[in-house]
């Protein structure tokens, strides 16, 4: 069992950067592979990023490659997701999971352990 709080969110300027953190309790949570998923207004949940517990390889949905980092600190039991460049569109609820996989999934069932989710404004 792991259980996840995420933290971080707020409202910011379009082009404005954010941190979220997941801090993680239970047990094993170095040997999780850790996401983060976002779900806007009216929208289904969708993947944003992930990393394994092997080596730190990480995974990134197009629609945000190149603005958003991945990292996690296990000796923290935390993992982060750094926002950059920021665009109304990523205005969301982002939640933090977990899944048993060894190996990057984007789907939500593949993730059994959620977060309750933290709200990300971003104004134009």
């Amino acid at each position: 069992q792991v259980q996840l709080v995420e933290s971080g969110g707020g409202l910011v300027q379009a082009g404005g950067s954010l941190r979220l953190s997941c801090a993680a309790s239970g047990r094993a949570f170095s040997l999780y592979l850790m996401g983060w998923f976002r779900q806007g207004p009216g929208k289904e949940r969708e993947f944003v990023a992930s990393i394994t517990w092997t080596d730190d390889s990480t995974y990134y949905a197009d629609s945000v490659k190149g603005r958003v980092t991945i990292s996690r600190d296990n000796a923290k039991n935390t993992v982060y997701l750094q926002m950059n460049s920021l665009k109304p569109e990523d205005t969301a609820v982002y939640y933090c999971a977990a899944s048993p996989r060894h190996w990057h999934v984007v789907k939500t069932y593949e993730y059994p352990y959620w977060g309750q989710g933290t709200q990300v404004t971003v104004s134009s």
